[in-house]
């Protein structure tokens, strides 16, 4: 294997685990990446989309003690309803996606779209939550199944490269009144399955055209997305305790214009 594509594939592990859990888009990122650094050795945007377990990991590790609780304790009533949650707002994801899987990476994983999503999603974001709101909810444990349902339809906006899965997530969830530490948490406890799912599906779909070296490359970028996430997490969850996601919307909309420019 050529070291520039070892080196290739770190460096996007890195961009994944560190756009993953902010509301940015990581897969707008590794796509614009790719681009830029002439990454295209596997085919249909596996290797973007594969890589994101080493991210889903990271969760697991920095919340292995509820993880670990929930999986030893599944019939108590909090893990009950905690997983419950989950399967709710995991369920949409799962039908729209099997669904609407080709549709979405034959027309939406243009240029032009990610462009535009970054674009009015960043608008959407600053508008949302440049409000003051009155949080109803400020523990992950205290989300109703309604609101995770919600949570999930929202979540479905992100199989739109550019929208961001934790910002549609995190956004829909500050609407129905959680706040931002709560809304956050939850994004990054819905990834595991929501995430999982859609690593496990893309490669068995296309399973026939990926060679070993392919894995290797997914491997090596998972890894380098495992460690660079970790670092992020923690800081993350720090930072929307005491700041608004304005900041966030800022940068959509500058990456946005900025590649909209160069397109046009």
């Amino acid at each position: 294997m050529e070291i520039s594509l070892i080196l290739k594939a770190i460096f996007l592990g890195i961009v994944e685990g560190l756009t993953e859990f902010i509301p940015v888009s990581s897969t707008a990122h590794l796509l614009i990446f790719s681009h830029l650094i002439e990454f295209n050795s596997i085919r249909n945007n596996v290797f973007e989309i594969a890589i994101q377990i080493g991210a889903i990991l990271a969760i697991c590790m920095v919340y292995r003690k509820k993880i670990t609780d929930t999986i030893i304790h599944p019939n108590s009533q909090k893990s009950r309803k905690f997983i419950i949650n989950l399967f709710l707002a995991f369920l949409p994801s799962v039908i729209l996606g099997v669904l609407f899987h080709e549709t979405i990476k034959n027309y939406f994983f243009s240029n032009l779209s990610i462009a535009l999503a970054l674009l009015i999603g960043g608008v959407i974001m600053i508008i949302i939550d440049s409000q003051k709101r009155h949080f109803k909810i400020t523990n992950v444990d205290n989300i109703n199944y309604r609101l995770a349902l919600i949570i999930g339809f929202c979540q479905c906006l992100a199989m739109i490269p550019g929208v961001s899965r934790s910002g549609a997530t995190i956004l829909g969830a500050l609407l129905c009144g959680i706040d931002r530490k709560s809304s956050t948490e939850f994004s990054f406890f819905l990834a595991i399955p929501t995430i999982s799912a859609a690593c496990l599906y893309d490669i068995l779909k296309n399973l026939d055209s990926l060679t070993f070296v392919d894995f290797e490359l997914i491997l090596i970028g998972a890894i380098s997305s495992f460690i660079s996430a970790i670092l992020v997490i923690k800081w993350f969850i720090k930072f929307v305790s005491k700041n608004s996601f304005v900041g966030f919307g800022v940068y959509r909309v500058a990456l946005g214009t900025l590649l909209l420019v160069f397109l046009l």
